[in-house]
């Protein structure tokens, strides 16, 4: 199968140097130089994969990704030539699933692109039998990659479900930010606490009745985070 990648930034020099890196990959690319146009596109093509410039002209990367993720899980890396821990958290606020920095090293960036690919397109696997787990009102199936809360489909990016999902495979026990961005993002956990936090926030909000004060996704002061509940 050969995979498709949008890259969207308004530099054509960056695009013309993806263009050629991604191809030579055996990736087909599109392009889009604002974030108006990287709709467009995912609106006209199926896309795998987005490589997403925050600061563009007429629409920029941030309220792009909030349109985006609407109706799409679509993994997206932004790109930026800013290094403020301000940026990563925006654009992970918004369900980012990468961040790399300008200038970026290209052998960084296509493993990068992998790992996310190989993430979501494997999303079908799993064995039917253990596919399904349940705490509470929480039902997560991994081989439809569906979650339900009472019965309610929730959307996640993907990031949020494999959170989720390795959270909820544990049970009562605590794991560190940079215990589920080592399991979870397969890195090394640099920056881990403030990714790690976002993603949980962002999972609460979408979860929980009340996120201030959660049922299922508990922080355990000075260690970490934990699933809490019944199990189905």
């Amino acid at each position: 199968m050969k995979y498709s990648i949008l890259v969207c930034d308004d530099e054509r020099d960056i695009v013309n140097a993806l263009r050629i890196y991604l191809e030579a990959e055996g990736y087909q690319v599109y392009e889009a130089s604002n974030g108006r146009e990287a709709l467009d596109v995912l609106a006209l093509h199926e896309i795998h994969l987005v490589l997403m410039d925050i600061m563009m002209p007429v629409m920029d990367g941030i309220a792009a990704m909030a349109q985006m993720r609407q109706n799409s899980n679509v993994p997206v890396i932004l790109l930026s030539a800013k290094s403020e821990d301000t940026d990563k958290v925006l654009g992970l606020n918004v369900g980012a699933d990468d961040y790399v920095t300008k200038p970026f090293n290209p052998v960084e960036l296509l493993a990068r692109v992998r790992s996310q690919l190989r993430r979501y397109m494997q999303l079908g696997g799993g064995n039917a039998q253990d596919s399904r787990l349940s705490i509470g009102a929480i039902m997560l199936d991994d081989k439809t990659k569906m979650v339900t809360m009472n019965g309610d489909p929730v959307n996640l990016t993907p990031r949020e479900y494999e959170i989720l999902r390795f959270l909820m495979e544990h049970p009562g026990q605590v794991f560190s930010p940079k215990e589920i961005y080592a399991r979870v993002w397969k890195d090394t956990p640099y920056g881990a606490e403030n990714t790690v936090a976002v993603h949980i926030r962002h999972l609460r909000e979408k979860l929980e009745i009340n996120p201030a004060e959660p049922k299922y996704l508990k922080v355990v002061w000075g260690q970490g985070y934990k699933m809490e509940g019944a199990m189905g």
